[in-house]
């Protein structure tokens, strides 16, 4: 995986050290055998509450395994673990050089075994995660299985990848090779239940090895929501088993740069073995040009003085035709996508060309609307929305589609993004009117600057906003986002990665977690842990 420089704070290549030589410094600075703290193993994020000690065992590739405990409401047949059983051992111990020496005796000092002890009554093994996934898991040290095994107790399986992931950065080599880890209590929880990454492939096709490579970095910094906006002006990669025409039109290349049935489901499966949520936007009724041209009459004609001018500009939202596409379409995306949210977008709407045309003036004098074409938008999202409801599905909304005042179902999310840097009133607001709220104004990565940016990434608080208690339970969580206009396959995961981790640790880790020092000494190793 190549992953972007994280800048040191002098001069000079980045170091990876080891995190045996971080212990032995720790323990000559502080003069003590221990309990370690959190800087000096590098965790990230940061888990809910941690206890380490000096005691340490060995970890043999030839002896350790991961296994479910017999206490286990999950049979062997779980997919969702063996996979994650099978992933984070090579993880551990894929990049040994050669094979360990046998040696027939087990110590006490072997840890043998990491057991995973699931507690739901019904393990789901089957389903996909979702908004109301426990991720809540305990580590505790045990010595009865054969000499040393460390319980992993979970709620669910979906979460199994995230405690594994807090196993594996425990793993560290000494001096002379032997991966090791100390004896560990944590107990860890998520701060927020949506913690997503926004990844644009329409504006530059985004082959599908770059989408399950971030998906893995992904799992390991504990992000749950791949949030895919997946067509727009630009592109319509998405390949519709009920409208062909639209990627066979609006694609860049209907056979190359689309995104078959086969690879959806492939993504959607990847991302359901990690713990991950995929949520597909589709954006209207603005950013639809790629749509137009795969369906005929569904974009609104633009007019020049008294007479088309060629050009063409949102959905229609006067003819029964778009709703009727709109229908049919998000009924298969229901299908397709198996989250219970859909985005829905509705945001940047430009009015210029429906001000323009003479059929919509027409209508506007009919509906009342009088020159107001915001109430334009809102009569079209409206109508959508029901739509979309119709299916059982929940909609996520950009936060226009609140501030024009369409009327919203209770279980509504709204997506703040604008108001960059003093987007705490629009929380505030969102808040108080009793909906759900995301967080993305602090954190669109695609804009770069020199120097350490990611300290004021990582800074930024979603609840940071004059607000009752009750309202900032509503904030649900946030995504970092990478618009596409300057990013493509080349330069898309070093970009992400990992200015991304800062926006980890602030939705996973306590609020309290605001060192910066600390989070540098951290982030520097965990950069090393996913370039390895």
């Amino acid at each position: 995986m190549v992953v972007g420089r994280l800048d040191q704070k002098m001069p000079g290549p980045i170091f990876c050290p080891s995190p045996a030589l971080l212990l032995n410094n720790a323990k000559t600075a502080n003069n003590t055998e221990g309990p370690y703290t959190l800087d000096e193993i590098s965790l990230w994020p940061l888990p809910q509450k941690f206890q380490s000690s000096a005691v340490a065992f060995k970890l043999s590739p030839a002896r350790f395994q991961i296994v479910q405990a017999k206490q286990s409401s999950a049979g062997p047949s779980c997919s969702i673990l063996e996979n994650a059983f099978r992933r984070y051992f090579e993880y551990i111990f894929g990049d040994l050089k050669k094979p360990e020496k046998s040696r027939k005796k087990v110590y006490d000092s072997d840890l043998v075994e990491l057991q995973v002890w699931v507690t739901s009554a019904d393990p789901e093994c089957d389903g996909f995660p979702s908004l109301q996934t426990d991720e809540s898991c305990e580590f505790f040290p045990s010595a009865s299985v054969l000499h040393c095994a460390v319980t992993s107790m979970l709620s669910n399986p979906m979460n199994d990848r995230q405690r594994l992931e807090t196993f594996s950065q425990l793993v560290y080599e000494d001096d002379y090779g032997v991966n090791n880890i100390n004896k560990t209590d944590i107990s860890d929880f998520p701060r927020f239940a949506h913690r997503g990454i926004l990844l644009d492939s329409s504006r530059h096709f985004l082959p599908l090895k770059v989408i399950l490579a971030n998906l893995e970095a992904m799992a390991m910094n504990k992000f749950n929501v791949f949030h895919w906006h997946i067509v727009d002006d630009h592109s319509f990669p998405y390949m519709s088993r009920t409208f062909p025409e639209l990627s066979q039109k609006g694609a860049y290349h209907p056979f190359t740069h689309v995104y078959t049935p086969s690879d959806v489901k492939m993504v959607i499966e990847f991302a359901r073995m990690r713990g991950i949520r995929v949520i597909p936007e589709f954006d209207t009724p603005g950013h639809t040009e790629s749509w137009g041209n795969g369906i005929k009459d569904l974009l609104t004609p633009c007019y020049s003085d008294s007479s088309p001018s060629g050009a063409f500009g949102p959905v229609n939202p006067i003819l029964n035709s778009s709703y009727d596409f709109m229908t049919q379409f998000f009924k298969e995306i229901s299908t397709v996508f198996p989250d219970a949210y859909i985005h829905l977008g509705g945001d940047e709407v430009d009015f210029s060309c429906w001000e323009s045309n003479p059929d919509i003036q027409r209508f506007m004098v009919q509906q009342g609307f009088g020159t107001d074409y915001s109430k334009l938008e809102s009569f079209y999202i409206q109508r959508l929305l029901d739509i979309v409801a119709a299916t059982k599905k929940g909609y996520m909304v950009w936060q226009e589609v609140f501030d024009n005042g369409v009327k919203l179902k209770a279980d509504t999310q709204i997506h703040v993004w604008k108001g960059r840097p003093q987007y705490q009133d629009e929380m505030a607001q969102v808040t108080a009117a009793g909906f759900n709220a995301l967080l993305s104004t602090p954190w669109y990565l695609n804009r770069i600057s020199y120097g350490q940016d990611w300290v004021n990434i990582y800074k930024a608080d979603p609840q940071n906003f004059t607000g009752t208690d009750a309202q900032k339970k509503l904030v649900i969580g946030g995504e970092a986002c990478l618009w596409g206009e300057y990013v493509d396959a080349t330069n898309l995961t070093p970009r992400l990665w990992p200015r991304a981790s800062a926006v980890a640790e602030r939705l996973w880790s306590d609020k309290s977690v605001t060192d910066v020092d600390n989070a540098y000494n951290r982030l520097v190793q965990h950069r090393c842990r996913m370039v390895k």
